[in-house]
């Protein structure tokens, strides 16, 4: 299906795929909490044809579990539970607390990301240069980071820490292309798993009812048009957030974080920090990585099948040989390694901070900085430019020197951020 029929507002029930007795429920349950609401005022929680949801309040009406309760002189049509109403929206809120948009079905959600699949994408290295332009880094890496992108195989990036690992994976998701259009919340059956979550999730301006355009396009509105989204894990990921997760206090069921980075980016940071053995976290992807297709389960048992449409970035500190054996390295197509940078480098990050920060500074910093490298043998790596200049900065404020960098600052700041080999040796001992 075409990507303009999947975001098409849907003008029956049938065509949406719901099962009705869970949009009945959603129904009751949006009554049981604002008390008396009008048809436009469901339709708008409910994210459903005001003639959906009229045929179905017509129902209730005749199960006597709603009523009209519409003042003297008031246009709309107000409704109400009753008694026997309220008793099946307390039932149906203790099966599930979601109270939202109404859902799309997993078989729309699926034909949606295929629609939408960030593996479409083309790239080239004038785009890349392009967002590119405020990073400092070899034209090997050019070469390596542009076809890895949006090739559909798993990217490995190794390397010191400081070496801007994770700063480029964040640069490399402004290349991810269009927005993209993904649900509130998906039906499996009638489970209801919700989908759009903030942190992830960044809405357009298209959105806002003000938008004319949008509103004359009728856009299915249990959609919401947002940017790629870019999903970062560090050492605090644990196996059980790639699951489904059930909160038996808020009754909901949240979709892994992988799943809702589909049609962008997921960027596993510190690979071998986490709590679990890096294999077992490599192993969980395996099938995900060849198929493009994940496996989940609801809280009854049952399996079924999700897309796997992300860019998945492993980023690590550790050699790649102590998180797996080859044989399991070869299963990522992409293994990039980012090394310390040379003085040129080095002097082209600097100076582009100056720049950026509109900063003064004394004469020969940097070549007293070169020569404290060497004498303590220490590599240069692209975050030392920043660091060092900020913790400067931070000096020059206490001393009235606002945005000056000196070279009593500086070897302040050296002294303060890098730890010295001797001084550990000594605390050993």
């Amino acid at each position: 299906m075409t990507l303009k029929s999947l975001i098409k507002q849907p003008s029956t029930l049938e065509i949406t795929g719901l099962d009705e007795e869970l949009v009945i429920d959603l129904l009751l349950k949006h009554l049981y909490e604002n008390g008396v609401l009008d048809l436009l005022q469901l339709s708008k929680r409910i994210k459903l044809a005001g003639s959906t949801l009229e045929a179905i309040l017509l129902k209730l009406r005749k199960d006597a579990r709603v009523f009209v309760n519409s003042p003297e002189g008031l246009n709309s049509i107000r409704y109400q539970l009753t008694d026997l109403g309220r008793s099946d929206a307390i039932n149906a809120k203790s099966r599930s607390g979601y109270l939202g948009p109404a859902p799309i079905t997993l078989e729309h959600y699926t034909q949606l990301v295929d629609a939408q699949s960030v593996f479409d994408l083309t790239l080239t290295h004038a785009e890349l240069a392009e967002v590119m332009t405020d990073v400092v880094m070899e034209q090997a890496l050019y070469n390596q980071l542009g076809p890895a992108v949006h090739s559909g195989r798993p990217i490995l990036i190794y390397g010191h820490a400081g070496t801007g690992k994770t700063f480029i994976c964040k640069h490399l998701a402004k290349l991810l292309g269009d927005n993209i259009y993904l649900p509130h919340a998906i039906a499996i059956g009638r489970e209801i798993i919700q989908y759009f979550d903030p942190l992830i999730h960044q809405p357009t301006s298209s959105n806002t009812p003000e938008n004319s355009l949008a509103f004359a396009a009728k856009t299915d509105p249990r959609l919401l048009l947002c940017h790629r989204p870019v999903a970062i894990s560090g050492g605090e990921l644990t196996m059980d957030r790639l699951e489904l997760t059930y909160d038996p206090v808020t009754r909901t069921s949240q979709a892994p974080i992988q799943m809702k980075a589909n049609n962008g980016m997921y960027i596993v940071d510190d690979l071998g920090r986490q709590k679990m053995p890096p294999i077992d976290l490599l192993n969980r992807w395996i099938v995900p990585m060849e198929e493009h297709t994940d496996y989940l389960s609801l809280s009854t048992g049952l399996q079924f099948p999700v897309p796997f449409n992300t860019v998945l970035i492993f980023s690590t500190n550790i050699h790649p040989l102590e998180l797996a054996d080859e044989a399991f390295l070869r299963r990522l197509g992409y293994k990039i390694h980012f090394e310390p940078i040379d003085e040129l480098k080095y002097k082209q990050i600097w100076t582009n901070l100056i720049v950026q920060q509109d900063l003064s500074s004394e004469n020969g910093i940097l070549e007293f900085l070169f020569a404290l490298y060497k004498k303590n043998k220490r590599v240069l790596l692209p975050c030392h430019p920043r660091d060092l200049i900020g913790l400067a900065l931070d000096m020059a404020a206490f001393k009235n020197h606002k945005g000056h960098l000196t070279l009593e600052n500086i070897e302040v700041a050296w002294q303060t951020y890098f730890i010295d080999l001797q001084d550990e040796e000594d605390i050993n001992e």
